[in-house]
């Protein structure tokens, strides 16, 4: 089992710093329990099982904030993790392409969520269909899809890819002012119908790659009371538990731990 409390002051790249349950070292721990059952020594295998939940305890919720290079990810971060742009630690920004590598960023809240800052999909570097495999898609455990302008084949690409597997996301269409102070120039301009327009068709658009209710919110990070910035940090607060619950149980699923004990105990007495 890896695991690292050491938390990081500044962002780290993907490398120590990550905790996983790798599936080779889950398969020792099963074993250790299985043998344990198998000897019929309940002391033992209980032991076993206290120590891989108490491990499992200290699972750590890996958010992954990802989209198009330029629709202002590594902003949001910073908004996220309350931070401005040139305050320390923040992720950097700019207006060329500057998250080269998955970069992890402590929340200051909460202790076992780490917010991960992904390079934009569809950039030289990272070509569509080369993304997935270069960040390591599947290691991360929910995601935040940003996208600005108009839904596209990239952010389609992405809630297909984490529907497929079988995790959970929420969709932030980002720079929503400068969207409104294009369409001021129009006549009749109207904030809550055009607002409505594009929360709609970021909608329609998750709909299409089989997201049911997909959870679509419309933020200015440089305006956060504005617009669905409040309600992003009142349903993540709401909901981090349950992601984390989701998370813990997925991997004692995979470990087969729960199946192995319960059938232990039943049989024994």
């Amino acid at each position: 089992m890896v695991c690292t409390n050491d938390w990081p002051r500044d962002g780290l790249t993907m490398a120590e710093d990550y905790y996983s349950i790798d599936e080779d070292e889950d398969e020792d721990e099963v074993e250790q329990v299985r043998k344990a059952l198998e000897n019929q020594t309940l002391t033992l295998a209980v032991a076993k099982i206290q120590d891989y939940f108490e491990q499992l305890d200290r699972v750590e919720l890996n958010i992954a904030i990802t989209g198009e290079s330029g629709s202002g990810k590594s902003t949001f971060v910073n908004a996220f993790l309350g931070l401005g742009d040139e305050d320390e630690g923040a992720a950097p920004t700019g207006v060329v392409e500057t998250t080269m590598e998955p970069t992890v960023y402590p929340h200051p809240k909460y202790p076992q969520v780490k917010v991960w800052d992904l390079p934009g999909i569809g950039t030289p570097n990272f070509k569509v269909d080369e993304y997935l495999q270069k960040v390591e898609f599947q290691r991360y455990d929910f995601f935040i899809i940003i996208a600005s302008e108009r839904f596209k084949v990239s952010s389609l690409k992405l809630a297909t890819e984490i529907q497929g597997m079988k995790k959970r996301f929420y969709f932030v269409r980002s720079k929503i002012d400068s969207d409104l102070d294009a369409e001021k120039r129009k006549k009749g301009f109207d904030k809550d119908k055009t607002l409505s327009l594009i929360r709609q068709d970021c909608i329609k658009g998750l709909q299409e790659s089989g997201v049911p209710s997909p959870a679509v919110f419309l933020v200015s990070s440089f305006n956060l009371q504005l617009y669905d910035f409040p309600q992003l940090e009142e349903t993540m607060e709401r909901e981090l538990p349950k992601h984390n619950d989701e998370t813990i149980a997925d991997r004692c699923i995979k470990s087969q731990l729960l199946t192995s004990s319960c059938d232990f105990m039943e049989n024994y007495f």
